[in-house]
């Protein structure tokens, strides 16, 4: 490593230390707070990882955040939490994988309708199963995890999921994706095993996904199919990673975190017209920084500089 790096990693890890003492000192409400934003920064940054370098626009963000959510609901009160973590892990994996192999041949809008309508047929089954089968529409959760608790396993899978895409961008694999994003058919011939590779970096993010909506699922006490798979979520994630910049490392943090303070408000402010400005803002990001803050901010120093 160079000494930059190694510069850059320590002052990350004292970010994460200053990040893991906050709630030593601050209140209820700033906790509540840092755990929605950390969820959204973990959920932009794993989202990033599979479409920013393959540019595949996915709408499942909350059906493996849902899994999670759910597997913890059923689990909670047969296993121990951290196998419970576990098994909504390797069900989202097995989901994504089945999913991946099904439809990461396809492209563009199609793979868009398809991650949308995933995500309202897995809700549907859940509704339809809680309501036929065991009578009821949600399930209660009753877990000794205290809110710091949430907040700090977040953390941790922030980090984790941050050293993650850091790792991949240093291997071949980040080379390749990269080839895959500029076009496929070039990848191809290069020899890069297209399908595979996004398989494996599809299944990742659906994996850290599903592990957010676990995580989360204690400081509900009670879920049901409207609050877990709601379709904001993905909408709000998509739109976090494309205002930061879904194929850079920092982007998705830097679009999540004034956005998640910026929506919290709006929907504490105007709750009524919540939807319509979520529309707005999305709008907005795609026909003025299509590629992303960061991109932008690049565009406009390359400029200056050669001036």
């Amino acid at each position: 490593m160079t000494a930059r790096t190694l510069l850059g990693l320590a002052f990350a890890g004292l970010v994460l230390i200053a990040l893991a003492a906050l709630p030593f000192f601050a209140g209820p409400y700033a906790v509540t707070l840092m755990i929605g934003m950390t969820g959204y920064v973990v959920l932009a940054t794993a989202w990033g990882l599979f479409s920013g370098p393959t540019r595949y626009v996915s709408l499942a963000t909350v059906a493996f955040f849902g899994i999670g959510a759910y597997t913890v609901g059923v689990l909670s009160e047969t296993l121990p939490y951290p196998l419970v973590l576990l098994v909504a892990a390797l069900i989202g994996l097995a989901v994504a994988l089945v999913v991946g192999l099904s439809t990461l041949r396809l492209a563009g809008v199609y793979f868009v309708i398809f991650t949308f309508g995933l995500a309202e047929l897995i809700r549907q089954v859940v509704t339809w199963y809680e309501v036929n089968v065991t009578g009821t529409l949600g399930r209660y959760i009753f877990l000794p995890v205290t809110p710091e608790g949430i907040y700090w396993q977040l953390l941790a899978l922030a980090a984790a999921t941050f050293l993650i895409s850091w790792g991949i961008g240093r291997t071949r694999w980040g080379l390749a994706l990269k080839v895959i994003g500029d076009d496929e058919v070039v990848a191809s011939h290069c020899g890069i095993d297209i399908t595979r590779l996004k398989l494996a970096l599809f299944a990742t993010s659906a994996v850290i996904i599903t592990l957010v909506g676990a995580i989360q699922a204690p400081r509900w006490t009670y879920i049901e199919p409207s609050i877990v798979f709601n379709p904001t979520i993905s909408f709000l994630t998509l739109i976090m990673a494309l205002l930061g910049g879904a194929d850079r490392l920092w982007g998705p943090l830097l679009g999540a975190i004034p956005l998640f303070l910026l929506f919290e408000w709006l929907s504490a402010n105007f709750p009524n017209h919540y939807p319509i400005i979520l529309g707005l803002v999305f709008i907005a990001i795609v026909f003025l920084l299509p590629k992303g803050v960061l991109a932008a901010l690049e565009s406009r120093l390359g400029k200056g500089g050669a001036k």
